[in-house]
């Protein structure tokens, strides 16, 4: 299993998020744009997610709200910019919990193909200002991304795994 790694320099109003999948790419990108899959992996382990609003192509918008046991909930919204399959998606983050508005992010989201079947997932996150990014590490995101894609990883398994039952005896005899 592959580690989140979180690069955030000093004095940089970025910060980039990298993880190796071992999935297809396809199935990566999928999993980022279906709202079935998109649902179960999205978020720490502690709250549940409802999806307001979720619209996976160029000039779409998404909204959702993550729920603590208390029932305090949580909301993120933006705007999507771009969705080149299965490589790139370009959209805003903002998270409704701060006092005034106008934190966004601007992400970029790549996935590269590696050998094996395995794909890299690199996130390019771009702040309004060096504050903002801190702040927005300092809210918790880091733990929030680490169990994210641990949870990814293991959808991705259920995924693959689905996959290969899906196949027929010749078929599975043939890989």
């Amino acid at each position: 299993m592959s580690k989140t790694k979180i690069t955030a320099e000093p004095g940089k109003q970025e910060f980039f998020v990298t993880r190796e999948f071992d999935a297809s790419r396809e199935l990566v990108f999928k999993a980022h744009t279906d709202p079935k899959l998109y649902t179960q992996w999205l978020g720490p382990r502690r709250l549940t997610m409802r999806l307001e609003k979720f619209e996976p192509r160029s000039g779409g918008m998404w909204r959702y709200f993550h729920k603590d046991k208390d029932g305090t909930e949580y909301g993120f919204h933006g705007v999507i910019h771009e969705v080149l399959p299965p490589e790139r998606i370009i959209d805003t983050f903002e998270f409704e919990g701060l006092p005034e508005k106008g934190h966004v992010a601007l992400q970029t989201l790549r996935l590269q193909e590696l050998p094996g079947g395995r794909t890299k997932l690199t996130v390019q996150a771009v702040f309004q200002s060096v504050a903002d990014r801190d702040g927005m590490i300092q809210s918790g995101a880091e733990e929030g991304m680490n169990e994210s894609y641990e949870r990814l990883d293991e959808l991705l398994k259920e995924q693959r795994e689905g996959q290969r039952h899906e196949k027929t005896p010749m078929q599975q005899a043939a890989t």
